[in-house]
């Protein structure tokens, strides 16, 4: 194992579920990879897997979601279905509760949220970077501990690695 792999391996980045709309569809995942990456204005960078069925979406999309976890049973619940399962073979909106938000993009009920349109997308690997213009949010439990990626490792990718 590299040093690097060793330093991932006890990360401590906040987990988040990321849903888009492009057209009459819609998808979300569990996304480990999302940081804030301005003060003025706000954005908020966010990577999305090549692989991924949301990144499909979202490489068209005009606005995205993102949700970031705590770490509580309903959260818990949430990352394993958007981290478990893929559009391409589960309905992952038929199970939850959900509303529409900016642009259509559905919001996931009961989870603090912020949103806005896509102002730039890069390829930074496997990977493609999209950096959201932070419009709008709720953000009730942002007092409460986050759900991290070492609370997680043990889901296995609905999308291959």
């Amino acid at each position: 194992m590299s040093a690097f792999d060793e330093i991932a391996a006890t990360s401590t980045s906040r987990m988040t579920i990321v849903t888009t709309r492009a057209g009459d569809e819609m998808d979300g995942c569990l996304v480990g990879f999302s940081t804030q990456c301005s003060i003025d204005p706000v954005r908020q960078l966010v990577c999305l897997s090549v692989k991924n069925r949301t990144y499909e979406l979202a490489r068209v999309a005009t606005h995205l979601v993102v949700h970031p976890l705590h770490d509580a049973a309903h959260d818990r619940a949430l990352a394993r279905l958007f981290g478990e399962h893929t559009a391409r073979d589960t309905d992952k909106f038929a199970q939850c509760g959900w509303t529409e938000g900016p642009s259509g993009v559905p919001i996931l009920v009961g989870l603090d949220w912020f949103a806005g349109p896509v102002v730039e997308r890069f390829d930074v690997g496997d990977h493609v970077a999209h950096v959201v213009d932070v419009t709008a949010g709720s953000a009730p439990r942002a007092h409460e501990p986050w759900l991290m990626l070492r609370d997680v490792l043990d889901l296995d990718p609905g999308n291959p690695p």
